[in-house]
């Protein structure tokens, strides 16, 4: 007995830490099913996450309502596909019914996702520390486990390394881009102190772990395949902190700029006018220089604190750095912490009306909606949006993805819109410019992440 490890694919443990535990199992009855439930609530953790993969079309045909019962002893329940072992597809037979199942018989969450890779990184997005996750079946479910336990790793690792904040696999950056669009961040990362980040970034560069910070990804669209590696966001803790200092505003990279923009009104600051209505955050504003009403963020950048890729923390002033329009090279490969932004002084009341003004002006000339602002940047002596519109394009659409008809540069998602349709329209945009006006329209949006592999 002292020699003896456990049946393979037993209730086998491939990941146990604190904060998770993964176990294997070869159960595919109902019966077996419910044992193994059972078993995972002994062991005295919060959550049981069930990962399921049915075997063969005639037993889920068959017994659908008695793996609902069993199902439903799990917290939450992700099923892929069936492993069809040597069987033929019966029509209208798939991993659903047992989701619909489930939910008949009172889990909380469960959801069919036909792709086995997909459906664990629906599982792994599910989990919470304290959980307890179990891949469930008698087909090739286990190497959904396997790679679960090696990213669970990894995420534990820099969790470790940042120290305060939120850890998560597989966030689905849909939920932090303006356009509403984005697969998953393989590591999802907020850290809240300036050494916790520090220590992230040199944790992730020497392990040689892909590492991108967003802000609130105004400017972005990122493809349906999602982020590999870290992909951070600086909101939390000091981050989201700014203060007035003499005719300046010391502001994280965490802070919106409606909010700067608010606060330059109590402290009687000009100067940050053009800020209300951009939906962005300062360390946004800072990687893009972004503008607006003539003015770019370095005009009025005093000072800029930053940590290279090694988490050293250095600040420059804007006469030692190379600022281009929408773009600073410094930022490409180093992480913006804070800035101190000049201001002017006037009254509470005067900086108030103007920030309104331009409020307004904005307000009438972009459309309302989700949309990641100007998808192409003006070419030389022309309007993006006026050549789009005198293509004919205004209406234009692919799904749910549309051209504006009030701005013609810009793209909306009207709800559901994949980044695939989006990037599809952009490209149909642009043949159509070059053809009818001769002029080929380059995006000023960032377009990053990975095309759909399975």
């Amino acid at each position: 007995l002292g020699s003896f490890r456990g049946a393979r694919r037993r209730f086998e443990v491939v990941h146990a830490s604190d904060d998770y535990l993964l176990v294997d199992d070869y159960g595919h009855h109902p019966t077996e099913i419910a044992a193994v439930i059972r078993a995972a609530r002994d062991t005295g953790r919060q959550r049981v996450v069930l990962l399921f993969q049915p075997h063969r079309y005639t037993r889920t045909q068959a017994l659908k309502e008695e793996f609902g019962r069993a199902l439903a002893l799990a917290d939450a329940v992700v099923v892929t596909d069936i492993y069809p072992a040597s069987e033929a597809p019966i029509p209208g037979v798939s991993g659903q019914l047992l989701a619909d199942a489930a939910t008949s018989a009172g889990c909380a969450h469960a959801v069919y996702v036909a792709s086995r890779d997909a459906a664990g990184r629906e599982a792994g997005r599910l989990l919470r520390p304290g959980d307890l996750l179990v891949t469930l079946g008698a087909g090739n479910i286990h190497e959904q486990g396997a790679a679960l336990a090696k990213d669970l790793q990894t995420l534990e690792k820099l969790h470790a390394a940042m120290g305060e904040g939120v850890a998560r696999l597989y966030e689905p950056l849909a939920k932090h881009t303006t356009m509403r669009v984005g697969g998953p961040a393989q590591f999802w990362l907020e850290p809240e102190t300036v050494a916790g980040f520090c220590e992230l970034v040199r944790t992730a560069h020497e392990a040689g772990i892909p590492f991108m910070v967003i802000g609130r990804g105004s400017n972005l669209i990122v493809r349906d395949g999602g982020l590999r590696g870290a992909v951070v966001r600086l909101r939390r803790g000091v981050f989201g902190e700014f203060a007035v200092e003499g005719d300046g505003i010391r502001a994280g990279v965490g802070v919106r700029l409606k909010a700067l923009s608010g606060a330059a009104i109590t402290a009687g600051l000009g100067g940050f006018e053009w800020m209300e209505g951009i939906p962005g955050d300062v360390g946004g504003c800072l990687r893009m220089n972004a503008g607006a009403m003539g003015v770019e963020a370095f005009d009025q950048v005093e000072s800029l604190r930053y940590a290279d890729h090694e988490g050293n923390i250095l600040e420059k002033t804007p006469r030692e750095l190379e600022v281009h329009y929408r773009h600073v090279p410094l930022l490409r490969t180093n992480y913006a912490l804070s800035a101190v932004f000049r201001g002017e002084r006037a009254t509470p009341e005067e900086v108030g009306r103007r920030t309104r003004d331009y409020a307004a002006k904005r307000k009438a000339a972009q459309p309302a909606g989700a949309s990641a602002g100007c998808i192409f940047r003006n070419p030389e002596g022309g309007k993006a949006g006026q050549l789009i519109d005198a293509s004919g394009l205004k209406h234009a659409r692919i799904g749910a993805a549309c051209v504006s008809e009030v701005h013609a540069n810009f793209i909306l998602n009207e709800g559901g819109a994949t980044a695939s349709e989006v990037l599809a329209l952009v490209e149909q945009v642009r043949a159509e410019v070059l053809k009818k006006q001769g002029v080929r329209l380059e995006t000023e949006v960032q377009i990053i992440g990975e095309e759909v592999t399975a």
